[in-house]
């Protein structure tokens, strides 16, 4: 469950930036964006190649302190570029230009937050009541392969896409 907590801390923190106009200065940056998307295409990259790399290497379970798991989270949760993208989709949805904007992150915080700790707790329990049927599919060196040929994959799609409205 503190895993779930350092999502929720990087959701708050993007819709506060969401609010403040930060993320549509990034998008509305084309430097910006490029160089976010870049970042976030050698990270997957990265990822990627180290599983293909350790995917044959025995998985090593060992207890981590809650500060790591927390810190993990949040900063998988950071650079995922799905986020900046979906954060930006739901305020460009939801916001009403003629609305104070803290009127509206009222409603819309409570429920974004509501919503994303609702489905990641889910997914938390789901994973420990598979226990050791998912830990055998985890292990796998092809699923491990497979998973790290997706973050590769995804990767050089991400950092090679056209930036959306921009051609």
């Amino acid at each position: 469950m503190v895993g779930v907590l350092g999502i929720l801390t990087q959701a708050t923190l993007f819709l506060l930036l969401s609010a403040l106009g930060i993320t549509a200065l990034i998008a509305a940056s084309p430097t910006a964006f490029t160089a976010a998307k870049l970042l976030g295409a050698g990270v997957l990259i990265y990822l990627g190649v180290r599983g293909w790399m350790q995917a044959s290497k025995p998985v090593k379970i060992e207890a981590r302190p809650a500060r790591s798991i927390y810190l993990r989270a949040l900063a998988i949760a950071t650079i995922n570029p799905k986020s900046v993208a979906g954060y930006l989709a739901a305020f460009s949805q939801f916001v009403q230009p003629d609305v104070p904007i803290w009127d509206q992150m009222l409603v819309i915080m409570p429920t974004a937050l509501t919503l994303t700790a609702l489905s990641y707790t889910g997914f938390t329990a789901l994973g420990a009541g598979l226990g050791r049927a998912a830990l055998g599919a985890v292990f796998n060196v092809w699923v491990r392969r497979v998973m790290a040929a997706c973050f590769i994959i995804y990767g050089l799609l991400l950092g090679s896409a056209a930036t959306p409205g921009r051609g």
